[in-house]
C-alpha cells in the first residue's frame, strides 16, 4: 500500500493498493470521528461493491446506511443532494458522523457536496471506483453539482478525511469509463510531467499509474488549496470540454470532453506560436491509442459560445490553460470576448468534424 499525504488545511491520506475495499472501514476508523456512515453509490455501482464495502465499515463497528441514486450527469443535480440530506437526518447522523463516496467523480462530487452542507459540514471518505475519480475527482476538495445553464456551478470546497483507491476496481469497468479516466492522466503529464507522458507512450497500465497521478495532484492541490493560481493548471481541456458535455446533452463521458479540449487547446496555442512544435501532435498521439475522441463534430463558434457561461469565468476576463511545450502548460488570461477568435482556427481540424 502506498499512502500520500495531501497537505490541505485539514492534510488527509490517499492511499493506494490492491485489496483495499475490504479493509475500507477499519481505514476510516484511524481517520474520522464518529460511528455513524452513509454510504453513498450509484445503480452501478452498488451490485458491485455497496454490499462489500457495507460490511467492511460494520465490522470496524460503524452504524451504516445506505443511499442509491441513477448513474451519470442527470443525476448530478441539487434535488439528488437533496434526498442525500434526508436521508442522513433520517439516519439520525450527527456532526461527528459520516458520508463516505464509492464510485465515480458524480458520486464524489455529490456526496462531498452533501458532506459540505450537512449540519453545517461533516466529514467524509472517498472511495473511488474509477480511474477517473482516483486519479482526480477524489483529491483535492472540489465538491459540486450541476445547474441547467452549466456544470458544476453549485459546489462547495470541503476535503475529504481520507481517500481510499483499489486498483481492482478498475478490472470491472467499461473500456469507454476506463478510457476517459486515461484523458485525465495525459492532461497531468501535459501540465507538468514529461515523465508521466514517456510511461503513458511506453504503454503503462492504468492501475499502475495511480499514485504516481494522485502525487501530481496532491503537490499542486497543497500548493494552492482554493485555486487561486497554480491549482487553475488543472483546467487544461475543461473549459472547452465542459462546453463539449453541455453541447452534447451529457451524452458524452467527462474525459471525453476534456481530450477534445486539451487538442482545442494545444492546437489553438500552437497556431498563436505559444506552443512549441509537436506538442498537438503527441497529445492527438497520446489520446488516440488510449481510445479517447480526437475530434468534435460541433465549431469553434458553439463551443466558444457554450463556454461563456464557464465558471472560470471573472467578470469580461477569462482563464485559459495552454500548453506551451511538452509536459509543460500555462495560464493565459484573455477577454471572454476573444475566446472565440483564439479557438477557431481549430475548425477542420479538431472542431468541426
Amino acid at each position: 500500500m502506498e499512502s500520500i499525504r495531501i497537505q490541505t488545511g485539514i492534510p488527509y491520506d490517499a492511499l493506494v493498493g490492491r485489496g483495499l475495499l475490504d479493509q475500507a472501514g477499519g481505514l476510516a476508523r484511524n481517520a474520522v470521528r464518529g460511528d455513524g456512515m452513509l454510504i453513498l453509490a450509484d445503480e452501478n455501482v452498488a451490485p458491485l461493491y455497496l454490499e462489500r464495502v457495507k460490511a467492511a465499515f460494520e465490522q470496524a463497528g460503524f452504524r451504516t446506511g445506505t443511499f442509491v441514486f441513477p448513474a451519470g450527469e442527470e443525476a448530478k443535480r441539487l434535488s439528488t443532494v437533496e434526498a442525500i440530506l434526508s436521508e442522513a437526518d433520517r439516519m439520525g447522523l450527527t456532526r461527528t458522523d459520516c458520508f463516505a463516496a464509492l464510485g465515480g467523480g458524480v458520486t464524489g462530487d455529490m456526496a462531498g457536496l452533501a458532506a459540505a452542507l450537512y449540519l453545517r459540514g461533516v466529514d467524509f471518505v472517498q472511495i473511488p471506483t474509477t480511474l477517473l475519480a482516483m486519479v482526480d475527482a477524489s483529491v483535492g476538495g472540489k465538491t459540486a453539482v450541476n445547474l441547467v445553464s452549466g456544470k458544476n456551478l453549485c459546489g462547495a470546497f470541503h476535503q475529504p478525511r481520507l481517500v481510499i483507491c483499489d486498483p481492482d476496481t478498475l478490472d470491472t469497468l467499461p473500456p469507454p469509463v476506463l478510457a476517459e479516466g486515461m484523458a485525465e492522466v495525459i492532461k497531468h503529464g501535459a501540465i507538468c510531467s514529461a515523465a508521466l507522458l514517456d510511461r503513458i507512450r511506453e504503454g503503462a497500465a492504468p492501475g499502475d499509474l495511480v499514485a504516481e497521478n494522485i502525487r501530481i495532484k496532491s503537490g499542486i492541490v497543497s500548493r494552492d488549496e482554493r485555486e487561486s493560481g497554480e491549482r487553475k493548471l488543472l483546467n487544461l481541456g475543461h473549459t472547452f470540454g465542459h462546453a463539449l458535455e453541455k453541447l452534447s446533452g451529457y451524452t458524452i463521458y467527462h474525459g471525453e470532453g476534456v481530450a477534445v479540449g486539451m487538442l482545442i487547446a494545444a492546437f489553438s496555442a500552437g497556431r498563436a506560436g505559444l506552443c512549441a512544435p509537436g506538442v498537438y501532435e503527441e497529445l492527438r498521439e497520446l489520446l488516440r491509442s488510449r481510445n479517447l475522441p480526437v475530434t468534435t463534430a460541433f465549431t469553434a463558434a458553439e463551443i466558444a459560445k457554450n463556454a461563456m457561461n464557464d465558471k472560470k469565468r471573472a467578470g469580461n476576463s477569462l482563464t485559459v490553460v495552454l500548453p506551451a511545450e511538452r509536459g509543460r502548460s500555462v495560464l493565459r488570461t484573455i477577454p471572454a470576448s476573444e475566446l472565440r477568435t483564439l479557438i477557431a482556427c481549430c475548425d477542420g481540424e479538431v472542431t468541426g468534424r
